[in-house]
C-alpha cells in the first residue's frame, strides 16, 4: 500500500501553479493509496481568447493509456495523483473533438510567438488554478538543457529558476485538425503582417505550412497579401499543389505584377487555365505585363495607378486620392495629371498637393517635366534615378508619353537587394520586450 504525501501548500495570495515537466509520469492511485499506474498526459479544452482549461488527464494503466477525468482526480498539484471514486473506466483513451494534448501536441513542439513573428519550441509549459479550475497560463521557451524523455527520472532535474510568458502570445501549431478549426475565428496569427506570414511559411515545416496556410486561408485578403511577399519558389510549390480554381482564386486578389510573375513561374500546361480562370479584368492586366522582360521597367511596374485631368483643382486631386481605396497606397503617393489624348503632363507628390491651397490649380503645384521612364529601361537604371531624384514612385510611359503604369520604391527594394539580404531578421525596436520580465 503507498501513502500519499500532502501536496505543498500554496503561500498566501499566491496563485497554485505547476509546470508540466515536473506533473508528467506521477504516480495515480485509487482512493486507498494503491497504485495504478502512471500520468503520461494531460488534456485541456480550447477555448477561444480565453485561457485553454484542464478537462482531463491521460494515464498509463496496465499498458494502456486510459483517461481520467479531472473531476476524479482529488490531489492534482500533488506528489502523487489519487483518484476520488473507486472505478475508473479502462477503455483506452481516444480524443475527442477540440482536446489538445499537451505533451503529444504542445511539449517539445514549434509555437508561434505572434509578438516577435518567430517560431519558437515549448521547452515547458505552465499550469495555474484560476476560480477552481486550473489552465493553461505559460509557456517556457529558452530553456537549453531539455531532455524530453525520461521525465522525474535519474537526471532529469532541471536546474532551478523559469522564464515563463502568458500563453496568450503564442499560436500553436498542433497539427490536430478539430483542435485547428475550433480555434480558428481566435487565431492571433491574423495579428501579423503578410511579410511576417511569409518569413514564418518559409521557417515552416510542411506540416507547420498546412496549419498556417490553414488560418491564413480563412481570410483571402490577407492569404493574396501573404504570396506577395513569399519566396519565389515557396509560392509556386505551395500554388501548385493546389487547383487551378484555386491558384486563380488567389492571384485575382493579389497585384496584377505579382499575380503576372506566379503565373510565369506555373509548369506551361497550367498558365493557360489558370488565366482562364481570371476575372477578365485581371486577366487583361496579367496578359499585358506578361508581355514585358521581367528584368525591365514594364515587367516591373503595376497598371494601377492614380491619374487625373490636368486642369482640376488641388482639392478634386485629393478628392480623387480619398476615393482610390482600392489602389495599392504606396501607389497614392503622387498624382498623375494627363492631358486629353492620355499623355503625362505632370506629377504631384501627395505632401505637395495636401499642403497646397484647396482651391488651386494642379497645375500651379505638379512638376511639369517628371521623371519617367519606358518600358524598356533596364531595372538598375530605374532603381539610380529614383535614388538621384529621391522618388517614391516613377512612371512608366510609351514613346508618345502615353502612362502605362507606375513602379513603387518597394518594388525596386524587392528586385534590387541581394538574395541574402531579402530574408535576413529585421532589427526589432528598442521597445519590443518593453515590460517583460526575465
Amino acid at each position: 500500500m503507498t501513502t500519499t504525501p500532502a501536496a505543498p501548500a500554496p503561500q498566501a495570495g499566491s496563485a497554485r501553479t505547476l509546470l508540466l515537466s515536473e506533473l508528467l509520469r506521477r504516480p495515480l492511485t485509487d482512493r486507498g493509496g494503491e497504485s495504478l499506474g502512471r500520468l503520461s498526459d494531460v488534456i485541456v479544452r480550447l477555448r477561444g481568447a480565453e485561457h485553454p482549461v484542464v478537462t482531463g488527464l491521460v494515464a498509463t494503466v496496465g499498458g494502456r493509456e486510459v483517461y481520467v477525468p479531472i473531476e476524479q482526480v482529488s490531489s492534482f498539484d500533488g506528489e502523487v495523483l489519487k483518484l476520488t471514486s473507486a472505478k475508473l473506466d479502462l477503455r483506452r483513451f481516444d480524443r475527442r473533438h477540440g482536446e489538445v494534448l499537451l505533451r503529444a501536441d504542445v511539449l517539445g513542439h514549434r509555437l508561434i510567438d505572434v509578438e516577435r513573428a518567430h517560431l519558437v519550441r515549448a521547452a515547458d509549459l505552465e499550469l495555474e488554478q484560476r476560480d477552481g479550475d486550473w489552465v493553461l497560463a505559460g509557456v517556457e521557451t529558452n530553456r537549453k538543457a531539455r531532455r524530453w524523455l525520461g521525465f522525474g527520472g535519474q537526471g532529469a532535474r532541471e536546474p532551478a529558476g523559469h522564464s515563463f510568458r502568458e500563453w496568450a502570445r503564442f499560436e500553436p501549431l498542433i497539427g490536430h485538425s478539430s483542435s485547428a478549426l475550433l480555434r480558428g475565428p481566435f487565431a492571433r496569427i491574423r495579428r501579423l503582417k503578410p511579410a511576417q506570414i511569409a518569413d514564418l511559411l518559409e521557417e515552416a515545416s510542411k506540416e507547420e505550412e498546412t496549419e498556417i496556410l490553414g488560418h491564413v486561408h480563412a481570410d483571402p485578403e490577407l492569404e493574396a497579401d501573404v504570396f506577395e511577399e513569399l519566396d519565389e519558389d515557396l509560392a509556386t510549390r505551395l500554388l501548385g499543389a493546389r487547383t487551378d480554381t484555386d491558384i486563380a482564386g488567389v492571384l485575382a486578389r493579389m497585384r496584377a505584377d505579382d499575380a503576372a510573375d506566379a503565373i510565369a513561374e506555373l509548369p506551361q500546361r497550367r498558365r493557360q487555365p489558370v488565366l482562364d480562370l481570371l476575372p477578365l479584368g485581371q486577366r487583361t492586366k496579367v496578359l499585358t505585363l506578361m508581355g514585358f522582360n521581367p528584368t525591365s521597367a514594364g515587367g516591373l511596374m503595376g497598371v494601377d495607378f492614380l491619374a487625373v485631368p490636368a486642369d482640376v483643382t488641388v482639392q478634386q486631386a485629393l478628392d480623387a486620392v480619398s476615393q482610390s481605396a482600392s489602389l495599392q497606397p504606396e501607389a497614392l503617393t503622387s498624382v498623375h495629371a494627363l492631358d486629353e489624348r492620355g499623355r503625362l503632363c505632370g506629377v504631384a507628390r501627395l505632401v505637395t498637393i495636401v499642403q497646397s491651397d484647396p482651391a488651386a490649380c494642379l497645375s500651379d503645384v505638379y512638376d511639369d517635366d517628371p521623371v519617367r521612364v519606358g518600358a524598356d529601361t533596364d531595372v538598375v537604371d530605374v532603381a539610380v534615378l529614383m535614388s538621384d531624384y529621391n522618388l517614391i514612385t516613377i512612371p512608366v510611359v510609351d514613346d508618345r508619353r502615353k502612362m502605362i503604369g507606375v513602379i513603387t520604391v518597394d518594388d525596386v527594394l524587392e528586385v534590387t537587394l541581394p538574395e541574402d539580404w531579402r530574408r535576413r531578421e529585421a532589427a526589432q525596436p528598442p521597445d519590443a520586450h518593453r515590460g517583460e520580465t526575465t
